[in-house]
Formats: C-alpha cells, sequence, structure tokens
C-alpha cells in the first residue's frame, strides 16, 4: 500500500554539518571541502541507485560538478550558523518500477529547480538489505540561493521566511503527491497517496458520509523507525518466519508502527469485505430474495468461499472473528499495540452501527410488505362481498 513522506531539513553549520559532507554521502561520492581542508569519501557506501543534479538553464557549467557546486554554496556564506543546504526527503512508492521511480523524483526536482531558481542535487537510495524492503526513498539537497548565470545570489526567502515557508512547503507536498499518483495510475496500480494531514482527511470522511473511512483515519500518523530500529524489527521478523512463528516487535517505536500497520490493513479487509457484501444483499434482492436470505449471502460473500459449507451460526462467529479479531480473548501486548485494540474497538462499533441501520432498514421495508399484503386482503374481501351482494347472497 502507497504511503506518503516527505520531510524537509536544513543543513546547518552550527550542528556541525556541511553541504560537501551531505552531497558526499548521499551520493556515495568524494569530494574535498575547500572551506574545512577536509575529504569527503564515501564511496564505500552502498544502495545509492542514481544521482543526477538539475540545474537552471542559465546556470554556469561548474553547477553540474558535485564538487564544484558544494563548494561554492560552502564559500557563498560566512557565517559561523549559515544554513548551506537544504534537504527534502521523499518515500517513493514501492508498487512502482525503478524507471518510474527515477522518473517522478526528476520530475520533483525540475519543480523545485524552476519554482525557486535553485540547484538540485539529487541520489535516489535503494532499501537497507536490513530494512523494510519496500523503503526506496531519495534525498534532494538545493542550494539556499539562486543560481543564475553569475553565480549563487540571492537567498531564497520565500522557503526561509515564517509567513510563506509553511504555504510553499505544503504547496510542493501537493505537488509531489499529484505526482506519485499520477504515476501509480499509469502503472494500474489502485493505491494512491494523500499529502493531506489524516485529521484533514477524516473530516472529509465524515461530510462524505463514509463512516468507516473516518475510523481509519483516526489514529496516529505512522512514525518512522530509524536506521538502528529498523535493523532490529527485521531481524526479528527473520527470526520469527524461520521458526514459524507471529512477529511481535521488540522496540516501543516498532510496536507502535507494527500497531499502526496491523490497524490498516484491518480497515483495508474489513472495507473489501463489507464491499462483497453489500453487492451480495444487493443481488439477492433484485433477484427477489427476501431480507433474511439476501443477509445470509452477504455474511457468506463476506466470509469468503469456505462460506459455502458454514451454517448461518459459523457464519456469523466467523464476521464476528473478522470485524473483532478475537476481541473478546484477552492479551498480553508490549506498550504501542494498545493503540491497536482501541482501533478494533471503534471498528467493531462503527459495524454495529451499520448492522443496526440495515436492519432497521430491512425491518421498515418489511412493514411496508406487511401493510400491502393486508391492503391487498382487505380489497379482495370487499370485492368478494360485492360478487356476494351482486348474486344476492349477501345477509
Amino acid at each position: 500500500m502507497a504511503s506518503y513522506h516527505l520531510s524537509v531539513k536544513t543543513i546547518k553549520r552550527s550542528a556541525g554539518r556541511s553541504a560537501t559532507a551531505a552531497a558526499a554521502y548521499r551520493s556515495a561520492s568524494v569530494i574535498e571541502c575547500d572551506r574545512e581542508g577536509r575529504m569527503h569519501d564515501y564511496t564505500a557506501k552502498r544502495g545509492v541507485e542514481a544521482c543526477f543534479i538539475l540545474a537552471p538553464t542559465d546556470a554556469p557549467s561548474w553547477a553540474q560538478d558535485r564538487a564544484a557546486l558544494w563548494n561554492a554554496a560552502e564559500a557563498r556564506e560566512t557565517r559561523s550558523n549559515s544554513v548551506t543546504a537544504r534537504e527534502w526527503e521523499l518515500a517513493l512508492p514501492s508498487e512502482l518500477s525503478d524507471a518510474a521511480r527515477i522518473d517522478i523524483t526528476r520530475a520533483f526536482a525540475a519543480q523545485l529547480v524552476e519554482r525557486y531558481g535553485v540547484a538540485a542535487d539529487v541520489a535516489i537510495h535503494a532499501p537497507h538489505r536490513e530494512g523494510d524492503q519496500r523503503n526506496h526513498h531519495a534525498h534532494i539537497l538545493t542550494t539556499t540561493r539562486v543560481l543564475s548565470a553569475e553565480g549563487l545570489t540571492d537567498k531564497t526567502r520565500v522557503l526561509d521566511a515564517a509567513s510563506t515557508g509553511g504555504p510553499e512547503i505544503e504547496a510542493m507536498r501537493g505537488v509531489w503527491a499529484d505526482l506519485q499518483n499520477h504515476a501509480l495510475e499509469l502503472a494500474g496500480q489502485e493505491g494512491r497517496v494523500d499529502h493531506r494531514s489524516l485529521e484533514v482527511q477524516r473530516e472529509e470522511a465524515l461530510s462524505l458520509g463514509d463512516v468507516l473511512k473516518a475510523e481509519e483515519l483516526d489514529r496516529e500518523p505512522e512514525l518512522k523507525l530509524g536506521p538502528a530500529a529498523n535493523a532490529i524489527e527485521r531481524r526479528a521478523q527473520l527470526v520469527a518466519e524461520a521458526e514459524g512463528r507471529e512477529y511481535e516487535p521488540l522496540t516501543q517505536r516498532g510496536a507502535r508502527v507494527h500497531a499502526v500497520r496491523q490497524a490498516k490493513a484491518m480497515f483495508a479487509e474489513m472495507r473489501e469485505r463489507l464491499d462483497l457484501a453489500r453487492e451480495a444483499y444487493a443481488e439477492a434482492r433484485e433477484e427477489g430474495h427476501g431480507p433474511v436470505s439476501a443477509g445470509l449471502a452477504a455474511l457468506r460473500a463476506a466470509a469468503g468461499r469456505q462460506a459455502k459449507e458454514m451454517d448461518p451460526d459459523e457464519i456469523k462467529e466467523r464476521l464476528a472473528r473478522i470485524a473483532g479479531r478475537g476481541l473478546g480473548e484477552a492479551q498480553e501486548v508490549i506498550e504501542g499495540q494498545g493503540a491497536l485494540r482501541d482501533i478494533r474497538g471503534r471498528l467493531s462499533a462503527v459495524l454495529a452501527r451499520e448492522t443496526a441501520a440495515e436492519r432497521s432498514q430491512a425491518k421498515a421495508k418489511q412493514h411496508e410488505l406487511d401493510d400491502e399484503r393486508e391492503r391487498q386482503r382487505r380489497a379482495e374481501l370487499e370485492r368478494q362481498r360485492q360478487r356476494d351482494r351482486d348474486l344476492g347472497w349477501e345477509l
């Protein structure tokens, strides 16, 4: 399932960092820093799938030389607390091909160059061999000054100022979401990403009457594990898989991430099964089946193929497990998984409300049918009395 991530950070001298070191590390290359008098050699680093530099059309030719570009950025700043580069970190959809991931990253970097007049140094990284194998990502280092034919000139104040920086970054978050969704559509993938906050998405779902979607979004954002925790959890997953048992997170952060991912998967499964149930119910009603028969058809559709051999009680029990995953069983979980149980509880409540509403609708329809039958019975009695009067049999 595609997920969204875009973060913006700054490379600050006050934190002991330099643009030359950052560029060398992300591109797995070697850069000698003229200001520091140090050689930054990261050629032994693995996992860099592609790297390239984009610059304005009138930029000097030296802008395509990584060492020259970032040494110029360092030389242009004179203060000890200067910001010498800005980093845009992007999560790339694992559902896309390597070429498609490079294309959308290049397109986003081109937007940065066009919008702010900066140079963009792009490095696309593969997932770490011991980490989540879906973690394709990109690092884009941009200059903090406009790059023109004269070299690095004015600061990009629109990104620095408190009044404009936030809106600008939010706009670029939208651009990145659009690029991903267009690529996912072209690749025939159903998943989409959304750059908006979970709260905004939830309010929209409620306004559209999609209660299940709103409940799915009523959660904390997924945390980033970080290299150390990611390696620990990855090893735990491999050990659990080798031993044929269920994976249990070892870190608190890993537990929270695992809980959120389980909840996402559960909601996706539940939504799919609810859609199947609704379709089966509507189809059965169109074929003339009563509410009870149509309801059983919906239960069987939601329970899956195995339901063909089940009686109604077994089907109901299976659906209860789908909704609750054994919510009635006491489970000892490490900190972070309590949120998942809370989500499951809310999901069960949503399903209960939807089921109650469906029962209410079925009851109302049954009342209408009963009333119609009573009207027909009375009309038939009245016709019979009229025939009796016509024949002179009425007493």
